[in-house]
């Protein structure tokens, strides 16, 4: 049968000038140029079926399977193969989950770390109103002696908020605005991020990342505005993922991303309606050709819908684009600007001028891998674009890899596999040592045995004996034989030790422990944090836990980053939705139904800009050292139950010490007010009694004077 299939095309393709004029940029011809310059980039086979995207599907396949517990066996079976064979053997070949066993732990921990998205109002208008409120409460703390009088002598109360809460210093007033300031629309900022990440699910997106992170080295999350979906986040899979040379390891600097999908056939008119059937029926064709172009790959896919599937590259590319406006002079004198195309050129006119300003703008693509067939072509429709003179455009990807040098990604797991490929040897070696341990028996004499009679007339026969020897331990022998000479078989019965596999379980073992404790160090994490040494001191078991979590810091770190630079992109994409888009009055009631208090501040959320912070949660040992303290002022009555209370609802550890410095001077202050009271109402006290012990003489002695 004729293969009418066409002939994979990767040719050796550069990316083109990017000084060209805008309207070449956003032709068919320059987007095709861009795709097969990426294809070449990371599909060319340098031999065999070798290039830069399936070498990193199947490594990081392979640190994946090892993550699992599910690695290939074959290399350990070489181990104990005689000229390949493994007929001499029986051994059960399951893999011992070491490796598992520490990718959980961690996971499972960073995953438990908590944090809050912080949004804080950074636009003039909001930093007009927190001023004036500061202004405010300074103002109540300059005048608090004053006010308090005021109060006493006329009963008026002028403070401004309660005066419990006036400051009494500028640490103070600091200390204030963090924990007291927060105005609504930060509020609503923050509810209106929190419902997007709730909607679509964020929290298992950022387990799978810190799960990536942990394995592959590599966390990737996605945000797209679609119009039917309004703000998406969604997870991206490394293995699919492709991007330009870096050596950043938050990738900000990286000009073209892009992700391989293997879709059905039908998913192409999802993209292209209009597409003809000639075309239709090359794609096809292409999709199945690049398959067997790249044979390296039919051991993980399906055969049977290879047919019905293509291998599609989306990909985006940054370039600069002028964006070209008419600003226009009214009589009133005041100028009013209208976008224009980059044809308009007008005549000089004093009413009229031509206003050029370059931007970032990223273009998508679409690109039928192993063709020159072109799927989609254009400028990105809602880009983020955050407030800034430098006219960026931020990337619907986000990705951070913590351990990159010159381009190449280190991970856990990948220090873990020569220790755990030890650890599973010796596994294997116990079972082939266990498998061949021979029994303890007994070594018979049976001329000892011949030379004893019973008293029944008959000789002890050595089946006689053995049954005697296992039944009851003992066992008949003469030390002479019959002839008088000296029996050298008088014991007749010895046991023989089989004990020399014992000395190779020990060594063995005293291995597996030894590979575990260097898996153990080259990774920072506890072999057990669950279960430490009931034998060890409290202080080393927290310090070892501590250094556990030091050494997977830098995950943590990745997590967060991916974390505060999603929340940034969906305020922007927030911002973008309530200004322009037709899903405003939807969005709206969204995330009112989870805070109807903030529904009128969520409204103008496009007003302001914000700066997005990450707030972590304390973790065990810091809430450990927080609480030894608050324990050890209530014990001294420095602070109040409730005071106690309001430290540990606040999660910034440093601002919760704050906290707890400021109630413990206030308590003080208090107390020594209450002494001044109790001091100032013994004086009155002893005054009043001296008075009264006086006057009592003296009426005595008037009294007695009258008496006479």
């Amino acid at each position: 049968m004729k293969d009418n299939r066409p002939a994979v095309i990767i040719n050796n393709t550069s990316f083109p000038s990017v000084l060209v004029p805008d309207a070449e940029k956003s032709t068919h011809e320059y987007g095709l140029k861009i795709g097969k310059s990426i294809e070449w980039e990371w599909f060319s086979r340098t031999g065999g079926n070798s290039c830069r995207y399936y070498d990193q599907w199947l490594n990081f396949h392979k640190l994946r399977l090892y993550a699992r517990g599910e690695q290939p066996i074959a290399k350990y079976k070489n181990s104990f193969a005689i000229n390949g064979s493994l007929e001499h053997i029986n051994l059960d070949w399951s893999i011992v989950p070491v490796i598992p066993s520490f990718v959980d732990r961690v996971v499972n921990g960073i995953s438990e770390r908590m944090y809050k998205v912080r949004a804080e109002a950074v636009d003039i208008m909001s930093a007009e109103k927190k001023n004036a409120f500061q202004d405010m409460v300074e103002a109540n703390m300059n005048a608090k002696e004053a006010l308090i009088n005021i109060e006493k002598d006329f009963g008026v109360n002028g403070f401004d908020i309660p005066q419990q809460d006036v400051p009494d210093d500028q640490t103070d007033l600091n200390l204030y605005m963090q924990l007291n300031y927060k105005p609504g629309i930060e509020i609503a900022e923050e509810v209106a991020i929190d419902t997007v990440f709730n909607m679509n699910d964020y929290a298992e997106v950022q387990k799978k990342v810190v799960y990536d992170i942990t394995t592959l080295g590599l966390g990737v999350a996605k945000h797209e505005f679609q119009q039917n979906n309004g703000i998406v986040a969604s997870y991206v899979d490394p293995q699919n993922w492709i991007y330009s040379y870096t050596e950043e390891r938050d990738f900000k600097d990286v000009f073209y991303y892009g992700e391989v999908k293997r879709v059905p056939n039908t998913e192409i008119y999802k993209i292209k309606p209009d597409i003809s059937e000639d075309e239709m029926t090359k794609i096809t064709q292409y999709g199945s050709a690049f398959y067997d172009y790249y044979g390296i790959m039919r051991n993980y896919v399906n055969d049977i819908f290879q047919k019905d599937s293509v291998t599609l590259l989306y990909f985006n590319y940054k370039t600069t684009h002028r964006f070209t406006y008419k600003k226009k002079k009214n009589d009133n004198g005041f100028e009013k600007v209208i976008k224009k195309d980059s044809s308009f050129n007008p005549e000089p006119n004093e009413k009229f001028e031509k206003v050029s300003i370059p931007k970032d703008v990223w273009y998508e693509g679409i690109l039928v891998l192993g063709s020159n067939i072109l799927l989609k072509w254009q400028m990105a429709e809602n880009m983020v674009r955050p407030e800034s003179p430098s006219q960026m455009a931020l990337s619907n990807y986000v990705a951070f890899a913590p351990r990159m040098y010159k381009g190449v990604i280190e991970s856990l797991t990948r220090r873990m596999i020569p220790f755990a490929d030890q650890v599973q040897l010796g596994f294997l070696k116990k079972q082939q040592i266990l498998s061949r341990l021979i029994p303890d028996g007994v070594f018979i004499d049976a001329d000892g045995v011949n030379e004893v009679e019973l008293g029944t007339g008959a000789a002890q026969t050595p089946e006689e004996a053995l049954r005697m020897y296992f039944q009851f331990g003992s066992v008949i022998g003469r030390s002479q034989t019959q002839d008088g000479e000296y029996n050298h078989a008088k014991i007749p019965i010895q046991e023989i030790t089989t004990s020399s596999g014992q000395n190779k379980l020990v060594a063995i073992n005293n291995e597996i422990d030894a590979n575990l404790n260097l898996l153990s160090l080259c990774t920072g994490i506890m072999k057990d944090a669950s279960n430490p040494d009931p034998n060890s001191l409290v202080g080393l078991q927290k310090l070892a836990a501590a250094n556990s979590n030091t050494a997977t810091r830098h995950i943590l770190q990745g997590m967060l980053d991916i974390a505060r630079r999603m929340a940034t992109a969906v305020s922007l994409r927030l911002a973008d939705v309530l200004q322009y888009s037709d899903m405003k009055d939807e969005l709206t009631m969204q995330i009112g139904k989870y805070s109807v208090a903030t529904l009128e501040d969520i409204k103008n959320l496009y007003l302001h800009n914000f700066g997005i912070f990450i707030e972590v949660a304390p973790d065990e040992e810091e809430k450990a050292l927080l609480e030894q303290n608050i324990q050890q002022a209530l014990a001294k009555e420095n602070i109040y139950l409730e005071d106690a209370i309001d430290i540990r609802s606040v999660n910034n550890i440093k601002l919760a010490n704050e906290l707890l410095k400021k109630k413990r001077k206030d308590r003080d202050k208090k107390k020594m007010e209450e002494e001044k009271v109790r001091t100032d109402m013994q004086t009155q006290g002893n005054i009043q009694s001296a008075q009264a012990a006086n006057q009592a003489k003296m009426q005595y002695a008037q009294a007695e004077t009258q008496g006479k």
